[in-house]
């Protein structure tokens, strides 16, 4: 029987295929999308003479979508990965993140590195994935890892 304070080793566990790291990062990112649009969409709505208006170009209107999509965005990646291990897309697809030396919970500097790295990687990697049809896959970063669930 393996002692309790044993260490943990990641090798034991299933890494995720990439359409299931994909789904989750979509998820995630839908998620966050929608809810910042529908932030800035209330903020934006002005009723003038009886008529509802949405005002898109007001600055508030975005400032409130933006705020909204990253406020959420932290709150998925830090603090639910924080509290459960998983992000929202992480938990319907099956996922977890663990620290990659011993496969024990993340912790929160390790979360906010993990996540500034996310903008980090779309921004640079993923446009340039696109353009060139390349099959690079995304890497996992700050001592972190995703993996699969067990069971």
């Amino acid at each position: 029987m393996a002692n309790a304070n044993q260490q943990r080793t990641p090798t034991h566990v299933p890494s995720p295929t990439p359409a299931r790291r994909i789904t989750a990062a979509t998820i995630d990112a839908l998620t966050a999308l929608v809810c910042g649009l529908a932030a800035g969409a209330a903020i934006g709505v002005k009723v003038v003479d009886g008529v509802v208006e949405l005002r898109p170009q007001s600055p508030a209107v975005w400032g409130a979508a933006l705020g909204t999509a990253l406020g959420l965005s932290f709150v998925n990646h830090v603090l639910l990965t924080l509290a459960t291990r998983a992000s929202l897309g992480k938990l319907v697809t099956g996922l977890r993140v663990v620290r990659a030396p011993d496969g024990g919970r993340p912790r929160f500097l390790r979360l906010i590195g993990r996540w500034l790295f996310g903008f980090y990687w779309t921004v640079v990697f993923v446009p340039i994935h696109l353009a060139t049809d390349s099959d690079v896959e995304q890497q996992d970063a700050v001592g972190l890892r995703i993996v699969r669930r067990k069971g």
